[in-house]
């Protein structure tokens, strides 16, 4: 039981916990207890610090909007956008209960009556919006790995198209979300034609793209390196038993290369949550990045404090998604955990 609870735990990169499922094994408590300062204790510290230093300093810089808050004032804008957030909800809710009720006394006046029911259109909350962004960069690194996969097989299986394909990664890979943008939003304006059935709004679409088009490059290049890299032994082995392509690669390809394909996944997933806050800023996707800019904008006293609940957001929601990946990584990677 203690191993396979210290097997997890470095999986899911929860090491902090190492420690105390060793002591309550019965591992000596002096050396555990050290190790369990160094990967809890120290951190700690380091963060009440690290309050403490911007506390102490944020009082002292103005700007147009105000001094700077310091982490009481951050705090109290949490627990204010989770109260605005069930306020909406309510609302939301009392909205679809008058409307079933309206609905129930026109059909109890003509049961012939035709009923449309109309969507609640007030403003997202900011659990919504952190929804929107989750559900955006997936998409868009859904649709990344899809492409990258596939490409990234072909190019590490073939030298002459790995060299054909090398220059345009290189020259495609460092652009910057802000120059795809306005490419994006052109050529989804002019295909993608929306409607009150449409399933995703043209932002989504625009801002989904954009994401896709900056992180597909270390997946792509970390597959081909996977791909190529496979003992020669193994490939030959195919050869003699004579398999075909796609056997070659479901058997042989994909078991070996796994360990790089899901450190090049790693990396997208964070290339994308990182450049998906510009393009929901510059395309209006009802996200984070929408979030931000229009408190930027709205410039009221509390501005500065919900901006910074927002940096925190996506730093802390950025972490989750790297630990998930991590783990993610470590249950496909050959060494030993």
């Amino acid at each position: 039981m203690t191993n396979t609870l210290i097997k997890f735990f470095n999986i899911t990169g929860l090491t902090w916990f190492v420690p105390l499922v060793k002591i309550a094994a019965g591992e000596n408590p002096a050396q555990q207890m050290r190790q369990l300062w160094l990967v809890m204790g120290v951190p700690i510290i380091a963060f009440i610090l690290f309050l403490g230093f911007w506390s102490v300093t944020a009082a002292r810089i103005n700007t147009s909007l105000g001094a700077i808050p310091g982490p009481v004032a951050v705090w109290s804008e949490v627990s204010g956008l989770v109260t605005e957030h069930y306020a909406e909800k309510t609302k939301m809710a009392e909205f679809y209960q008058r409307q079933e009720l309206r609905n129930k006394e026109k059909l109890a006046e003509d049961p012939k009556a035709e009923i449309k029911p109309r969507p609640y259109t007030g403003k997202p909350t900011y659990l919504d919006q952190i929804f929107t962004s989750l559900s955006t960069v997936f998409a868009g690194f859904i649709i990344a790995t899809l492409i990258a996969v596939p490409l990234g097989i072909v190019c590490g299986m073939s030298p002459v198209l790995n060299t054909a394909f090398n220059p345009l990664i290189q020259i495609f890979k460092p652009v910057s979300p802000l120059a795809w943008l306005p490419i994006v939003t052109l050529v989804v304006s002019a295909m993608y034609v929306t409607d009150d059935d449409s399933w995703f709004a043209k932002s989504f679409v625009t801002s989904a793209i954009t994401v896709t088009l900056c992180s597909l490059w270390p997946t792509l290049i970390n597959t081909a390196v996977g791909v190529s890299s496979i003992d020669r032994d193994l490939v030959n082995v195919g050869k003699v038993l004579r398999l075909d392509w796609a056997t070659q690669i479901k058997r042989i390809i994909l078991p070996s290369a796994l360990p790089y394909i899901f450190t090049g996944m790693r990396l997208s997933l964070g290339v994308g949550w990182m450049v998906l806050i510009a393009a929901e800023m510059l395309a209006q996707n009802p996200g984070l990045g929408k979030f931000v800019w229009d408190e930027f904008q709205n410039g009221s006293s509390n501005s500065l404090s919900r901006i910074m609940v927002a940096v925190f957001t996506i730093g802390i929601i950025g972490f989750i998604l790297d630990r998930v990946m991590h783990s993610l990584q470590n249950l496909f990677s050959f060494q030993k955990i």
